[in-house]
């Protein structure tokens, strides 16, 4: 084998340089584990029967949020609410971002969860209405699983005085 000529040697080693730094930029780029990035995303799903209806749940965990869908027979996005601590008081105050004002299934979800967590907190809420036993429920399942997940802020730290955040 000859090698090329010494004018296109240079664009060869050109080329490999490109080529390397294009690499290690790639490779800069790629997902890094949990506990290596500050505010990454985990992500988690799970189903659980619930007054004889299947509901199925997803919690999707950010660095200062948790987004929450809760769906039982498809995957409509459903209510979504959003919810935050405010100040002074150290109340929360929640809002509907889509759905009917009159429909507030997902709306009481989204409040405790606040006290829960201490977090900003995004509920989408799709199950059946006027089930107040189903919601309530289907919250104490959600509330578990955040409780497992290590998400809930310490007793001691409850944002509004005299409310215990169990």
């Amino acid at each position: 084998m000859s090698s090329p000529p010494s004018s296109s040697s240079g664009k060869a080693l050109d080329f490999e340089a490109a080529s390397k730094s294009a690499v290690a930029s790639v490779e800069s780029l790629k997902f890094k584990p949990q506990d290596d990035i500050a505010g990454g995303v985990q992500v988690t799903s799970f189903s659980e029967i619930v007054d004889e209806v299947t509901l199925h749940f997803q919690i999707i965990r950010l660095a200062k949020q948790i987004y929450v869908w809760i769906g039982s027979t498809s995957a409509n996005l459903g209510n979504l609410y959003a919810a935050a601590p405010t100040r002074p008081n150290n109340t929360v105050s929640v809002t509907s971002i889509l759905g009917g004002v009159s429909d507030n299934t997902g709306s009481g979800i989204a409040r405790r969860l606040v006290l829960k967590t201490g977090l900003n907190i995004i509920v989408a809420c799709n199950i059946p209405k006027n089930n107040p036993m189903l919601e309530a429920n289907a919250e104490k399942k959600l509330i578990e699983k955040l409780i497992a997940l290590g998400y809930s802020r310490p007793k001691s730290q409850s944002s509004v005085p005299g409310l215990s955040s169990s």
